[in-house]
């Protein structure tokens, strides 16, 4: 096995794209640094494989910096199932919650909603008809300039278990 390609078998390098093409592109250039400053010359292939990483960055980052700038879309509350317009009501009367968890912190860890004090966002439960559990659905209230989430207006909604996000128009 030939010593300057030997590392790639055990090792392939991580691109994490969790906060859009400026994260990405700073993660690609630093492991087409490190992968070049272990090529030897005489080893073509890693050339090839190198420079199809660069392309593969140039060409897929504008994109991914689109996708993240739309992360958060919108939608009217009368667009909203049934069980969410019954969830936004509740929230907007201080209760009561069917679940535990509802009205407690949302830590926002994935950076999906604009970035905000911890504490400043609270989720609730939309019931799944059928589910078993609490489902996937949810609706993320952040506590406005009042500090108060039944009247901040800043409601989101998620059906795919925090993955997405859009804000709620009324």
């Amino acid at each position: 096995m030939d010593a300057g390609v030997g590392h790639l078998q055990n090792q392939a390098p991580r691109f994490d794209l969790p906060y859009g093409f400026s994260s990405f592109w700073r993660v690609a250039k630093s492991q087409l640094a490190k992968m070049t400053r272990r090529m030897e010359p005489q080893d073509p292939g890693r050339a090839v494989a190198v420079s199809l990483c660069l392309v593969l960055a140039l060409v897929t980052g504008p994109a991914l910096a689109r996708e993240n700038a739309n992360a958060t879309g919108q939608i009217a509350a009368a667009d909203l199932p049934q069980e969410g317009r019954d969830t936004l009501a509740l929230i907007k009367r201080g209760g009561p919650f069917r679940h535990r968890q509802d009205d407690s912190v949302f830590g926002n860890r994935e950076k999906r909603l604009p970035a905000r004090a911890r504490g400043y966002y609270r989720e609730y439960t939309v019931p799944t008809p059928g589910a078993r559990d609490r489902g996937a659905r949810r609706i993320v209230a952040g506590s406005g300039a009042g500090g108060d989430v039944r009247t901040s207006g800043e409601y989101y909604y998620t059906d795919d278990h925090y993955n997405s996000f859009r804000r709620i128009k009324e």
